[in-house]
């Protein structure tokens, strides 16, 4: 029986869901309704200079009064609200009602009402397309075109518009214009992760950059490149800018960001099979990192080194890194990663059944696992299997 309750109310609660659904689907679009308000003349007549100041002021008070009852809990009297201010926008110019259909598309944004934000946006294209239909869009409906869409989070409409906005730009040669134009297109081709055409415009902004010997602009936007070459899986292009940032770094003197600048590299190098690249920027970040006293980063940079030695089967070297390595950690009281070197030092005389070395290196690691009470058996597993092989 109470199995059957239960179905019951699932069932009404679904029904319940889809009749609030087909509701909402199925409401006439309220800014397409005509304009017909007490506020405006009851015939259609062009405003005095005086009626436009009174509807303004109205069209405020309206606005506050929407923010009011969204504060009180009422999202929907709000957006009521809201639609009559926007439909009554429209009487005072395309610029204004733009404004007004993008601070109301991001709240609808924000309040996580997506039918909203589709009918504004809807209606942001039909107010585009109207103007377009008319004459090339100025630069004020440009950029007011452009803050809208992004308010409402259209990426694909404000490419469009900053499309045109550049397009301008360069027909009027305003270099400062077309420089920003680039760096919004840039952001917004970030933001629906599209790094072919993001590439494009952030190698146009570093040649402008480097053009005019800018070389704080030029660090931003190698930085840039870096990373989207890095998450588009490109190595030969990550490498070939981070090698450029390298030199940027180096020239302004920012060693730190340097020393981890080159562990990329080296890792960049690594995935492209250049093992002595790697192992050369991996010197380069230990040396850096050592000099700054950056334990953390030098560590880093032994590891790399160790481990690319030993992909390569040069284990000789690699145990002298260690050997390093355990310096680095020492002199940072790292004893987590001091227990962890003696782990690979131990393996490495394993792998060559240098078994007195072996035991050493992992009896040095069960002291310090011990005092970290943390991985004493495994340690311990290690001794057991060394004890039972014939040691000479």
């Amino acid at each position: 029986m109470a199995v059957a309750i239960i179905f019951l109310e699932t069932a009404v609660i679904q029904e319940y869901k889809a009749i609030a659904q087909s509701e909402q689907t199925n409401r006439p679009d309220p800014l397409e309704q005509p304009i017909e308000d007490s506020l405006l003349p009851s015939r259609r007549r062009s405003l005095t200079p005086f009626e436009v100041r009174r509807l303004r002021e109205a069209l405020d008070a309206l606005n506050a009064e929407a923010q009011v009852q969204l504060q009180a809990g009422d999202a929907n009297k709000a957006f009521e609200i809201w639609y009559r201010e926007l439909r009554l926008r429209r009487t005072l110019g395309r610029l204004e009602e733009i404004d007004a259909l993008g601070r109301v598309g991001q709240i609808a944004w924000e309040q996580e009402r997506s039918q909203d934000v589709q009918i504004i946006t809807k209606h942001l294209n039909v107010v585009q397309q109207e103007a377009e239909s008319e004459a090339s869009l100025s630069p004020e409906l440009l950029k007011a075109f452009a803050t809208a869409y992004q308010q409402v989070h259209n990426i694909n409409n404000s490419i469009e518009i900053y499309q045109k906005i550049l397009d301008n730009a360069r027909q009027e040669k305003d270099t400062s214009a077309e420089e920003e134009a680039l760096k919004k297109l840039g952001e917004l081709y970030l933001a629906k992760f599209d790094y072919p055409n993001a590439a494009k415009i952030y190698e146009e902004l570093l040649k402008r950059s480097q053009s005019r010997s800018n070389s704080y602009n030029e660090g931003i936007y190698l930085q840039k490149l870096a990373k989207i070459y890095s998450q588009a899986l490109r190595p030969k292009n990550a490498v070939r800018i981070k090698e450029q940032l390298a030199e940027n770094y180096q020239n302004n003197q920012i060693t730190l960001a340097l020393a981890e600048l080159k562990l990329e590299i080296g890792a960049d190098y690594e995935t492209l099979k250049q093992p002595e690249k790697a192992s050369q920027n991996y010197q380069e970040a230990f040396s850096l990192a050592w000099s700054q006293q950056e334990y953390g980063t030098a560590g880093d940079a032994l590891i790399k080194l160790g481990n690319l030695y030993q992909a390569y089967n040069q284990d000789d070297y690699a145990l002298q890194i260690y050997q390093e390595l355990i310096k680095v950690e020492q002199q940072s009281y790292n004893y987590y990663g001091l227990m962890q070197t003696y782990d690979r030092i131990g393996q490495i005389y394993l792998k060559q059944k240098n078994y007195p070395q072996a035991l050493t290196a992992f009896q040095q690691g069960l002291e310090i696992a011990r005092s970290l009470k943390y991985r004493e058996d495994y340690f311990l597993s290690q001794i057991k299997q060394i004890n039972s092989q014939k040691i000479p």
